[in-house]
């Protein structure tokens, strides 16, 4: 198999669950560490051309990080594309284990490993109530139907934009230090923007924050595996 994958979070999952069968994948991809393939541009904006270059077998892709016309030109050029959708953990778990079959291999040790660790997640005490920007300049936020808005509920930490009629709604810092909003918590993971303990909790002065790995709480792969952990770390951290 010749596979290019378009999601760093499926590059990583197809690198390492399927070794040897990745030719190419985007200038994102930053994991496995030391990924020795053809760069193939970003998951935006790819570079058609130079993927039916590498003649692969199957194209990875997902719904949300891929546009459709860059999949049809792939199509249109005779390559197999698989489209993946996740926004729930399940989800998430379902979508690996078709992607991998898809690439040849067989089921990994390490997504047994990350079912298990969610499965061992203890039942929340208290729930928390939480927004979690993931850009500044204009500040946006999670919204409705989101993977990580998923995890975070596993972990007893409430999306306040849950019921937003957008997934990823601006909204204005106003409106996020607010009182009316009745935070206990703010979330900032160091991507898509790189949150830092100085660039982002400096505008939440009233509310504790939390700063947790964007790949623990956005990436569906092997970092599943440690991500219960790391994310409820993160949490404790911030005095919650």
């Amino acid at each position: 198999m010749r596979v290019v994958s378009l999601v760093p979070s499926l590059t990583e999952a197809v690198a390492v669950g399927a070794p040897g069968t990745l030719v190419g994948a985007t200038d994102w991809c930053s994991h496995p560490a030391g990924l020795d393939v053809t760069r193939v541009g970003g998951t935006k904006n790819p570079d058609v051309p130079r993927i039916v270059a590498l003649a692969p077998d199957l194209v990875v892709a997902n719904e949300e990080e891929n546009r459709e016309p860059d999949l049809a030109a792939l199509r249109a050029a005779g390559i197999e594309v698989l489209v993946t959708e996740v926004r729930t953990l399940d989800q998430a778990f379902r979508e690996l284990t078709r992607v991998l079959a898809a690439c040849g291999a067989e089921r990994p040790r390490w997504l047994a490993e990350a079912e298990a660790a969610w499965r061992e997640v203890p039942r929340p005490t208290a729930r928390l109530r939480a927004a979690v920007p993931i850009w500044r300049r204009p500040w946006m936020v999670l919204g409705r139907d989101t993977f990580a808005g998923d995890l975070l509920a596993r972990l007893g930490v409430d999306n306040a934009y849950a019921g937003h009629a957008e997934r990823y709604p601006r909204v204005p810092i106003e409106e996020l230090t607010s009182a009316d909003l009745g935070l206990d918590l703010v979330v900032l993971p160091d991507e898509p923007y790189r949150f830092t303990r100085d660039d982002g909790p400096e505008a939440f002065p009233d509310t504790p924050v939390a700063l947790v790995g964007g790949r623990h709480l956005t990436w569906y792969g092997p970092s599943l595996a440690e991500a219960p952990a790391a994310l409820s770390g993160a949490l404790r951290a911030a005095g919650r």
